[in-house]
């Protein structure tokens, strides 16, 4: 409104001064132009009384102080003087306008306007008694002319009714808009300032009120989608048409690994990988599209879904699921199968060998008891197998099925030591238990296969003449540490993170000298988890290895046995 105002004032300022301006100039000029004709007109009639009584002489004289320019002209046309110029180089001027109305009436008028010089030139010429013919010219400027030369002035003119129309249409403004302005919608608006704004206030206000509850409707749905998304543990972006990120949860960033991030930029900014980046420009096309992008040692899962609008794509929305530790267990199942196909393999094999050879009758009879002791070794190990793998499936369901009581640790090494000591000598291997009484809240059988299993492994991979030493130990806290120690070949640093995998071995050859179904020490880990203690090992290639097994003091200390 106030630069509608403004524009209206200053048009009709500047429309009025130009038409005054040109009709000030338009009433002046013609007389103007008369004025100068009459004083040419009574100069001419002086210079012709004392050119008569003087002679040419006085033309001469007065071509030093006169400014209009005077010319003699004879009576045949002949230039007999001029002021300003030759007269002798000058032309005949028997035909202008001026001379030959001189000549018939005593005195003529003649103009001539210049276009180069944008002026004109007035002529007055009287008749002398001898027949010569005295003209007076005076250059008179054009009416443009005298437009252009006042243009500057017009110019000041024009800016300062500018300044004062700014000046004038700003308080007039403000003077009219200052009463809508004071108009609060947010409540009752109260009478309306004009008339005329009666009608608009009313829809206004009721609009705004509407627009209010639709606002406070949105902010509690914005506040409830932000408390959903942020507690989610999926991850969760809003992308725009063009890869504008529009929201984002704190697990987005989590899974992408990313710091930060801020509305508007481009989601790829988050993640430059090609899964993620063909990922979003797949939705934001109109497609499904899920990927899998590894992140460190995580595993994300990304499904991608456009967002439709009038038909087209308008946007996506990834959801990013954090599917490391499916990822992991699926890897371990198809390992656990390969292995077990393996591992069960072998000895069937052998098993079908032997038969086979037995069916055919192909073995002597002083053999036959050999083969099916080799038969029967091999059945034993297959059933050990079994009943290994049947063991890891119920610790891993939590399915053992024995209630736990109080065990002393130390009695279970002793037992231990007393199981083994016959595999021990064979060996050349020296077994010390050192320590004493340690009760615990557990399984027997359990703590019992734990200790055996570390304790066999500490024989069968030692050196001769080697020692192996169990250590039980109580603390002032009350938790119990069990210590198994060897002398033996120790395990390489870098295979030391995957003994208790299922199946792992370090040394392949020296495991089918030794034996075993490979799945010991993931049996003791598993266990171990089972009675609420913690397995690691502490080895150094060429000098042994030491596994320690630790149970945390109870936080009541009355829960002790």
């Amino acid at each position: 409104m106030t630069r509608k105002i403004f524009f209206s004032i200053f048009a009709v300022a500047a429309a009025i001064l130009m038409v005054s301006f040109v009709a000030i100039v338009a009433t002046l000029y013609p007389y103007f132009h008369r004025q100068l004709a009459s004083e040419l007109a009574e100069e001419a009639s002086y210079i012709a009384t004392a050119l008569e009584g003087e002679g040419i002489s006085y033309l001469h004289r007065l071509s030093q102080r006169q400014q209009e320019r005077v010319t003699l002209i004879g009576p045949d046309g002949e230039v007999l003087f001029d002021s300003q110029s030759n007269a002798q180089a000058m032309e005949n001027h028997a035909d202008r306008e001026e001379v030959l109305e001189a000549r018939q009436t005593g005195e003529g008028f003649g103009e001539r306007n210049s276009e180069t010089l944008g002026v004109k030139t007035l002529y007055y010429a009287v008749l002398l008694d001898d027949g010569r013919v005295l003209r007076i010219s005076q250059v008179q400027e054009s009416l443009s002319s005298i437009l252009m030369s006042a243009l500057w002035p017009v110019i000041i003119i024009f800016f300062v009714m500018l300044g004062l129309s700014v000046a004038v249409s700003s308080l007039v403004a403000r003077s009219i808009v200052r009463p809508i302005n004071a108009i609060e919608f947010q409540q009752d608006p109260g009478p309306a300032p004009y008339p005329e704004l009666s009608p608009l206030i009313e829809k206004i206000s009721l609009q705004s009120e509407t627009i209010q509850r639709q606002v406070e409707e949105a902010k509690r749905q914005q506040e409830e989608f932000s408390i959903i998304t942020g507690n989610m543990e999926e991850g969760l972006l809003t992308i725009g048409p063009h890869t504008e990120l529009l929201s984002y949860n704190a697990s987005a960033l989590l899974l992408l690994d990313v710091q930060q991030a801020r509305n508007g930029q481009s989601v790829l900014e988050l993640n430059r990988s090609p899964a993620f980046q063909g990922v979003v420009e797949a939705a934001l096309q109109g497609q499904h599209k899920t990927a899998m992008l590894p992140s460190g040692d995580t595993t994300v899962q990304l499904i991608a879904n456009p967002v439709w609008q009038s038909g087209r794509p308008a946007g996506a929305m990834v959801l990013l699921l954090d599917v490391t530790e499916r990822t992991q267990r699926e890897t371990l199942r198809r390992e656990f199968t390969a292995n077990v196909s393996h591992e069960l393999k072998t000895p069937l094999t052998s098993i079908s060998g032997f038969a086979e050879i037995l069916r055919d009758g192909l073995v002597q009879p002083a053999d036959v008891s050999r083969f099916a002791g080799r038969i029967y070794d091999e059945s034993q190990r297959l059933t050990e197998l079994v009943r290994d793998i049947l063991k890891l499936s119920q610790l891993d369901e939590g399915s053992l099925p024995f209630p736990k009581e109080p065990v002393d640790l130390y009695a279970v090494a002793a037992s231990v030591c007393d199981r083994l000591q016959d595999a021990a000598e064979k060996a050349g291997v020296q077994l010390r238990l050192s320590g004493g009484e340690a009760v615990i809240q557990g399984v027997r059988t359990v703590a019992e296969e734990i200790l055996y299993n570390l304790c066999d492994n500490a024989v069968k991979y030692n050196r001769p003449g080697g020692e192996v030493e169990i250590s039980v130990q109580k603390d002032v806290e009350g938790g119990v540490t069990v210590r198994v120690s060897d002398t033996g070949i120790g395990i390489p640093l870098a295979d030391q993170g995957r003994v208790f995998e299922r199946f792992y071995r370090v040394d392949k050859s020296h495991s089918q000298e030794v034996g075993g179904t490979g799945l010991g020490l993931s049996i003791a880990k598993h266990s171990a988890q089972f009675l609420g203690a913690a397995l690691w090992l502490d080895s150094t290639p060429g000098k042994g290895s030491t596994f320690f097994l630790r149970w945390e003091a109870p936080e009541d200390a009355s829960a002790e046995p």
